[in-house]
């Protein structure tokens, strides 16, 4: 690798460290060609790269990228993980690696999460955290909850109110309320009332004196608003 090569990949590395929210950097000694692949397959569902690095290239990178942290880590055989998307499905993606491999292969060694150092135990610890997807459900459910509850209350009443009008035509239909007929009206004056008797005080006083006029709305100076004639008594 000439100098520009170099000068090329510590660009690059510096690059996908500032675009990561996470990185995890891990001992790769032992694995193969083929475990590294099948690795990176898993991987890319978490939206992350796994990535064999060069000590040297990768602190310059580290110094170019404003992540003084990640030099510390950079001892033996480093291999680095850049997660854009989810860091604990990532986490959990090598660490269900070395657990499958028992425990001999991908060791964390450390790593950043926006910018903050973590050690081994602090990514062992975000590899056991629910993946993302599973965060959302479970707020989505949360949300969702008392608006469930809203929509069951709804459809009781609105199930309520079809009884009710369906009892009304089955007794309409039967017979026992005449079709077509208005509720009885309650109190004084309502349509099924029967009349008040009429008596003397009641009726109108042929002999009694014409009816005054009205006084005129347009003139609030000599009484008060009146819109109908009234009657003098007898």
């Amino acid at each position: 690798m000439n100098r520009e090569q170099k000068a090329a990949a510590v660009a690059e590395i510096a690059d996908q460290i500032k675009e990561s929210e996470a990185v995890f950097a891990v001992d790769y000694r032992g694995i193969t060609v083929a475990q590294i692949g099948e690795l990176r397959g898993k991987l890319r569902e978490a939206d992350a790269t796994f990535r064999v690095v060069k000590n040297t290239l990768t602190e310059r990178a580290a110094d170019a990228a404003d992540a003084e942290t990640l030099k510390a880590l950079l001892e033996g055989p480093t291999a680095l993980t850049f997660v854009r998307g989810d860091a604990a499905a990532a986490a959990k993606a090598i660490a269900d690696y070395q657990r499958a491999t028992g425990g001999e292969l991908l060791p964390f060694k450390g790593g950043l999460l926006e910018g903050e150092p973590l050690d081994a135990a602090q990514i062992t610890a975000i590899s056991k955290l629910p993946s993302r997807q599973v965060l959302y459900g479970q707020l989505v459910g949360i949300v969702a909850s008392p608006i469930t509850g809203l929509a069951r209350s709804l459809n009781g009443l609105l199930g309520g109110l079809a009884v009710a009008l369906g009892g009304v035509l089955e007794k309409k239909e039967s017979g026992e309320i005449p079709s077509g007929a208005a509720p009885a009206a309650a109190g004084v004056g309502g349509a099924n009332s029967e009349a008040a008797p009429a008596t003397d005080d009641d009726t109108t006083d042929q002999d009694s004196e014409p009816p005054v006029a009205a006084v005129s709305a347009e003139d609030p100076a000599e009484g008060p608003d009146i819109t109908e004639t009234e009657t003098q008594e007898g």
